[in-house]
């Protein structure tokens, strides 16, 4: 895995084409529940690879700073509009309140695997790019709410 340049949002368009195909045939032999366990655990391992990616390209050591300096890669083209809540070196608070990721998924037909395809990525991703930042997330717009909350936290004791 390597990282890319490529504004994320076209990133996940771009893979989403390729996995519709692919989860739907999952669907039809396997079942529902099933070809979503499967593919979540591919995206999951899939975001570690790429976080650590990422971090391997920092100049030096990494932080949560680092890390959030990365959101505009993910902002790129007007995926996201945030509002900032809190911005130090342990803690970056912020809400999402407008995300087109849910909104090319929706319109690509995947609204219903859209979490796993984007969602379930930022959590491990984070991890992957160091394991001492973890994120709460208690909502997001992809799964009906009216934000998505990120509060990242960053712990030297990896706890």
């Amino acid at each position: 895995m390597s990282k890319t340049d490529l504004p994320i949002l076209e990133q996940r368009r771009i893979e989403a084409n390729i996995i519709k195909p692919i989860y739907d045939e999952m669907v039809a032999e396997i079942g529902a529940e099933r070809a979503k366990s499967i593919l979540k655990n591919a995206i999951v391992k899939n975001a570690i690879s790429h976080g650590k990616a990422y971090a391997e390209t920092q100049e030096e050591d990494t932080s949560l700073l680092s890390f959030h300096a990365l959101l505009p890669q993910w902002m790129a083209n007007g995926a996201l509009e945030i509002d900032i809540l809190q911005e130090n070196k342990n803690n970056v608070d912020y809400n999402v309140t407008r995300c087109r990721f849910a909104e090319m998924y929706t319109e690509m037909g995947l609204g219903e695997i859209g979490h796993i395809l984007s969602c379930s990525r930022d959590g491990t991703f984070c991890t992957g790019y160091d394991p001492k930042i973890k994120l709460n997330r208690s909502q997001t717009i992809m799964e009906g709410a009216s934000h998505c909350d990120f509060r990242y936290r960053y712990s030297p004791n990896k706890d």
